[in-house]
């Protein structure tokens, strides 16, 4: 009876680790749209609650855990630094970080 509920305890601390380990980070442009959302979620306010929240639904994640603004010397190789690129505004080479839960 012992082995038994410890082996139910021990299936039960797997599951719940690993319910746990299923997020995703979305590395995403921080692009101004008027609305203010942009810098809501690159500055982590609650105002991009929201807006996260719904990135990652869109995405099937029930969830976002965390949103933060990234540099883009953050994201190693991922971001092209080509000279002949134009930008304009204030956010011009701004990322978000938002971190999804299922």
């Amino acid at each position: 009876m012992r082995i038994s509920s410890a082996l139910i305890a021990s299936a039960f601390l797997f599951a719940a680790s690993a319910a746990s380990a299923d997020s995703r980070v979305f590395i995403i442009a921080n692009q101004g749209d008027g609305y203010g959302v942009d810098q809501c979620l690159a500055r982590g306010e609650k105002c991009g609650a929201h807006a996260a929240r719904s990135y990652c639904q869109s995405r099937e994640f029930a969830s976002a855990s965390a949103y933060r603004r990234v540099d883009p010397d953050e994201i190693t190789g991922a971001v092209s630094s080509a000279g002949g690129e134009k930008c304009s505004g204030s956010t011009c080479g701004e990322y978000v970080a938002i971190t999804c839960q299922r």
